[in-house]
């Protein structure tokens, strides 16, 4: 394995191919099935990776190497990202949250029991065909966008969806010069074949967040089949932003539900302009399963995205 120092290095390792490793937790988990077969690129030593930074209006820059635990605990960001800081609180467990980083979350793989088995070939690993599709798929996507049917697992990705939040990429073969998109546009939902958009050799280097709202509260919930070390089934994140009793803005994501983590553009639209009360939440929420397009084994899932979507706007409006 190799340990570079600087971002330069690392991405001219990452170019001759393999995988970057940062805190390891999904990356050294497919190693261990043979799903990540190397080599890999240890980001642990590149220091410029790692922590926060804050521009003269307010906004951050987060290094990708970041330990989610370090943003759940950072006061200014809470301050700052109320919805980010409680979605990193939230996810996974403090023993994963104290080493997995914010790229580490945004980049990892989905967790589809068919892809991560050996026994199995499917569209991730360069197959045909999706076995969960027609096998197991409980775990499975509720909008069904794609030929493959496994959710993409990041929660952090959720929340950075909320505000609008880009991220920073060094491109393969362009070690000194850096790229930003719409962390948005690191997800494709209609591809079954990749989980990000990032190609061999490309690095994440930071999240970029737009200055903070004032009067912004925010809330988060993972619907889960235990109370701790799982997966969610659902997932959902909220933002509202405020001016006395009136919303003014309004952002939700849902993960755990569709190949990219998605927002819900419509029930955004029912809460700007109406009252900061959570007795709106019900209203606007009202129409999400009908917007859904369930497999068999997941038409569960569609009420309970409107349920958890409904938990987290009450919430985000108390």
């Amino acid at each position: 394995m190799s340990a570079p120092t600087d971002v330069a290095a690392a991405a001219a390792l990452l170019e001759r191919g393999g995988e970057a490793r940062a805190g390891g937790t999904d990356v050294m988990a497919r190693a261990a099935t043979g799903a990540a077969a190397g080599p890999f690129t240890d980001l642990g030593r590149v220091a410029g990776l790692r922590g926060t930074e804050w521009d003269a209006e307010g906004a951050a820059r987060i290094g990708a190497t970041t330990a989610i635990a370090r943003i759940a605990a950072d006061p200014a960001l809470r301050e700052a990202y109320p919805a980010l800081t409680a979605t990193a609180g939230a996810l996974a467990t403090p023993q994963i949250r104290a080493v997995g980083t914010l790229g580490g979350n945004l980049l990892q793989r989905n967790r589809c029991w068919y892809f991560r088995n050996p026994a199995f070939s499917c569209h991730q690993d360069g197959g045909q065909g999706c076995p969960a599709r027609e096998g197991d798929h409980r775990h499975g996507t509720v909008f069904d966008t794609s030929p493959c049917v496994a959710p993409h697992p990041s929660s952090m990705a959720a929340a950075l969806l909320v505000y609008d939040a880009g991220v920073e990429v060094v491109r393969a073969g362009r070690p000194e010069e850096t790229s930003r998109l719409a962390a948005a546009d690191l997800y494709d939902p209609a591809d079954g074949a990749r989980d990000h958009v990032l190609g061999s050799g490309d690095l994440l280097t930071a999240v970029l967040l737009p200055p903070p709202a004032a009067g912004e509260t925010a809330a988060y919930r993972r619907a889960t089949a235990r109370s701790r070390a799982e997966w969610p089934m659902v997932e959902a994140v909220a933002r509202v932003v405020r001016d006395g009793d009136r919303v003014t803005a309004a952002a939700v994501a849902a993960g755990g539900v569709a190949r990219a983590p998605v927002r819900l553009p419509d029930v955004e639209a029912a809460l700007v302009g109406g009252a900061a009360d959570p007795s709106a939440a019900a209203g606007a929420v009202a129409g999400l399963p009908g917007r859904c397009s369930p497999l068999p084994g997941t038409r569960y899932k569609a009420t309970l995205l409107r349920d958890t979507v409904r938990d987290v706007l009450e919430r985000a409006l108390a």
